[in-house]
């Protein structure tokens, strides 16, 4: 297999565990989830990175999404109005159950906290709760602490005096805000530990792929988006199984052990194993085949430094008792890569390699793209950035792109449909 020796660990099912299986999932049938926050929930990754887990691991479940990020955002607004237009036409508008709120990255000023500068946040927080609490009773708030401002990787382009990072500023936002929480009956994410953690590790084996992680020190790529949607998935419990398959082969005719979130049938065995397989949702597409596509290295990079494969994306195949040797695995008639009895007898996660499962979540992520590209087009275009100027074209373009966006996500729960795939294990001379 290609680049085996980075994949080994991660892919054997001995060396992770089965992360948070029995915590029930956060999200509910017809809930509508809105995410708030500044530049970086408007970046879209992380926010589309756990739209794309939620719709490929529950593809029955009937959630939608929207994002209300604005660059520049503080508690008290910004680019887009002060905090009451903003949480009243950007928030209450979409009647939401579930907002998540990320802010802090820019009311710190970029340096060292006062008495006044905490004093200000903190009290625009409570009016963000409040006043959305007051509009939506019943609403769930995640209060998340925002993601880190990168001092690991490399020299901090802000000052600060006295030895305070701004990373320690934000940090100290985020312990308000999980007191605030705790206090006010509001759930909590931390979105920050974790990564740190992920970039120490990143640049002890990369340094200068570390870098490209967070390479402004403010607005993660791909790889740390995933460990932020990582983050927020764990505080909603999310689940690591996509789905778990065990074949025992030693017997006369192969059985059938064990299985997760998955339904086998048409065993056989012949000069191989072959089987039917249809799992009941798709992994989270982030396979090191496609690392190229979203920053190539740092991706690869992020997945090493940290346990989103095991948290996360847990599609393991496992058969014992093959006799010893190497092993083709062909799904659908396509050869995926090449196996000994031990790996195999391990077992393997699928998720990390190009499988018809993967490409499948792939295209599903592609059209969550595509779904927060419309919206922001509708939202903050035709139906916000232009308002004032009267184009008379303008609600018909917002009347055309909310349907549009509508017809994407349609396609998105309809691609996120799992399918039955045809499995085959041949021994190799």
């Amino acid at each position: 297999m290609h680049k085996k020796l980075w994949l080994a660990c991660l892919m054997a099912a001995s060396c992770v565990g089965i992360w948070g299986q029995d915590k029930p999932f956060y999200l509910k049938n017809g809930d509508r989830v809105v995410f708030y926050g500044d530049s970086i929930t408007d970046q879209r990754r992380y926010t589309q990175i756990v739209e794309t887990y939620v719709v490929t691991r529950f593809p029955n479940l009937d959630v939608t999404f929207v994002n209300s990020g604005w660059g520049g955002d503080r508690v008290d607004g910004g680019a887009g109005g002060p905090i009451d237009l903003r949480l009243k036409r950007d928030v209450i508008a979409y009647k939401p159950t579930v907002l998540t709120i990320m802010l802090g990255m820019n009311d710190g000023g970029y340096k060292a906290a006062t008495v006044a500068s905490d004093e200000t946040f903190f009290a625009g927080y409570r009016h963000i709760v409040d006043s959305t609490r007051s509009a939506l009773p019943g609403l769930r708030i995640t209060a998340i602490e925002p993601s880190p401002y990168d001092e690991v990787t490399g020299p901090a382009q802000v000052t600060i005096d006295n030895g305070i990072s701004y990373n320690q500023v934000l940090r100290g936002y985020g312990k308000w805000i999980d007191n605030y929480a705790a206090q006010s009956g509001l759930d909590f994410a931390d979105l920050n530990t974790d990564l740190v953690r992920m970039l120490e590790k990143a640049k002890q084996l990369d340094p200068e792929g570390a870098k490209k992680i967070i390479p402004d020190h403010v607005h993660p790529e791909f790889g740390g988006a995933m460990i932020m949607a990582e983050d927020l998935l764990k505080a909603w419990g999310a689940q690591s199984l996509v789905a778990s398959v065990e074949i025992e082969a030693s017997t006369t005719a192969p059985q059938v052990k064990k299985t997760r979130g998955a339904t086998i049938s048409d065993l056989s065995a012949g000069q191989g194993l072959k089987w039917t397989e249809l799992d009941n949702a798709l992994p989270l597409p982030f396979p090191e085949w496609q690392a190229t596509w979203y920053g190539g290295t740092p991706v690869r990079l992020a997945i090493q430094s940290s346990d989103i494969a095991s948290a996360l994306n847990q599609e393991l195949l496992k058969v014992t008792g093959l006799k010893r040797g190497a092993y083709s695995l062909k799904i659908d008639g396509e050869s995926l890569g090449v196996f000994n009895d031990d790996e195999l007898g391990n077992g393997i996660n699928l998720s990390l390699i190009s499988t018809p499962m993967t490409r499948q979540a792939m295209k599903v992520y592609d059209l969550t793209v595509a779904h927060g590209d419309i919206h922001v087009a509708q939202w903050r275009y035709a139906g916000t950035s232009l308002s004032e100027y009267d184009f008379p074209q303008a609600q018909q373009a917002t009347e055309i792109l909310d349907s549009l966006e509508k017809s994407v996500v349609e396609k998105q729960h309809e691609m996120a449909k799992p399918k039955p795939h045809t499995f085959e294990l041949l021994p190799i001379s």
